[in-house]
């Protein structure tokens, strides 16, 4: 990693400092070119294969037996973000169908692999160890193995046709990377949801979309601390303008994962600190708010 940010540093260096010489220039292109292919060649050669082997199921391992095999570490977090800066998404499935074949289900690798992989891209830009454009290709890698992995999770059809619970989740204006919000929708599409999504949504955007249609549910993904002193104001106008005036509001992001206590304070109904948990929390205030509107009727 140590190796990595620096080659980032050094491509991060202003044109204007660095020498005029054309040789040296030269050399330095060509050698952060070999960086590159070295360190793809060391991860294709030498980091992927220890991981499968490290859990491969056999007559001489028991290691798929242990719920560790099972599980996403901090560790393979670490070596999988900055493959995404470094090769395509078709090489990145090819890993995460390594943990497939170790017995990682799809929910997890959603959950806490990929978005955890799409913040540790978030430091390195915060941290000037590589740039917006590197980030953003990354991440659209990312969202290609998310959308893949999707279309393999089973979905639960367990609603009639129209009883389906409505979700619409956005990311706010100026939030240009959504990649949050696309894990969180797919997730929910394969919990039985019908859902819409509005990435970098205005708040003008986000009000005719809940005035047009019903949703039972609005999530909002947060990264910007910018968004905090509106977002209290986005809140209640949801409420006002939604066609479904007991629509319950969700908040997540960076900005609530350290802070569970700061939705209550924007007005949210909740918050969830990932995916998984999200559709748990909002299932139980959905329900909650059709028991309130049962009970008069009911007896």
């Amino acid at each position: 990693m140590e190796r990595f940010a620096s080659a980032d540093q050094r491509r991060a260096t202003p044109r204007d400092s660095r020498p005029r010489s054309e040789n040296l220039v030269d050399f330095q292109r060509r050698a952060d070119l070999e960086y590159a292919r070295s360190l793809t060649r060391l991860i294709e050669s030498e980091i992927i294969p220890r991981l499968l082997v490290a859990h491969t199921t056999g007559p001489h391992s028991d290691v798929a037996d242990s719920p560790h095999a099972t599980c996403i570490s901090a560790e393979e977090v670490d070596a999988f973000a900055p493959l995404a800066l470094q090769v395509e998404a078709d090489e990145l499935l090819e890993y995460v169908d390594g943990l497939v074949a170790r017995g990682v289900t799809l929910e997890s690798l959603l959950v806490d692999l990929l978005a955890p992989a799409a913040r540790r891209l978030g430091e390195f830009w915060e941290s000037d160890l590589c740039d917006f454009v590197d980030v953003t290709m990354g991440l659209w890698r990312l969202q290609e193995v998310v959308h893949e992995l999707s279309a393999r999770l089973p979905h639960d059809h367990s609603k009639p046709v129209g009883q389906e619970r409505r979700a619409l989740f956005a990311s706010l204006e100026g939030d240009q990377h959504s990649f949050g919000t696309v894990v969180i929708d797919e997730l929910f599409c394969a919990h039985g949801w019908l859902t819409d999504r509005l990435n970098e949504a205005t708040t003008v955007e986000l009000l005719e979309r809940v005035r047009d249609e019903w949703f039972d549910l609005a999530g909002l993904t947060i990264t910007c601390d910018c968004h905090i002193a509106p977002l209290p104001a986005i809140v209640r106008s949801i409420r006002g303008s939604s066609r479904n005036p007991r629509i319950c509001v969700m908040v997540g992001g960076r900005v609530f994962a350290g802070n569970a206590d700061l939705a209550a304070s924007v007005g949210a109904d909740g918050t969830a600190p990932d995916a998984r948990v999200a559709v748990r929390i909002a299932g139980e205030l959905v329900d909650a708010v059709t028991q309130e509107l049962v009970q008069p009727t009911a007896g």
